[in-house]
């Protein structure tokens, strides 16, 4: 008896553990930086395939997704075709740079802004990762 409420007990537990969901914020233009992205976002779906992960690009991370200026062009393309991660860029930023849809890699999806993205994912319980070093 002890051991079935045990057992419903860590059920319960586990049942209303929400799902692994992350928000990375990207805006460093340093390759090393998004090198690490990369790697974190390629180990995390290997240990985790139904991990939820969006990458939030703004300011000088625009470099990460822009067409002949990305380092991690093909990373970038492999991991934006999982359907549990996603790369998205502000509108702002693009404008700032003047950069349109057509100079981001396929893939690619733009929000009309980057922080306040980062912000709404915080408030539906995604954690929170700013990559730098």
């Amino acid at each position: 008896m002890l051991l079935a409420c045990t057992a419903l007990l860590v059920f319960s537990a586990n049942a209303q553990t929400p799902g692994y969901k992350v928000v990375f914020d990207m805006s460093s233009k340093d390759t090393v930086n998004q090198q690490t992205l990369i790697r974190e976002l390629t180990l995390i779906s290997q240990g985790n395939p139904a991990a939820k992960m969006e990458v939030v690009v703004y300011g000088q991370g625009l470099s990460l997704v822009t067409n002949g200026e990305s380092a991690q062009h093909a990373a970038v393309q492999k991991l934006a075709a999982d359907k549990n991660i996603s790369f998205k860029v502000c509108a702002m930023t693009m404008k700032r740079n003047n950069v349109d849809k057509a100079g981001l890699l396929p893939g690619i999806q733009v929000v009309p802004d980057g922080i306040y993205e980062i912000v709404s994912k915080q408030q539906q319980g995604w954690g929170y990762i700013k990559v730098a070093h």
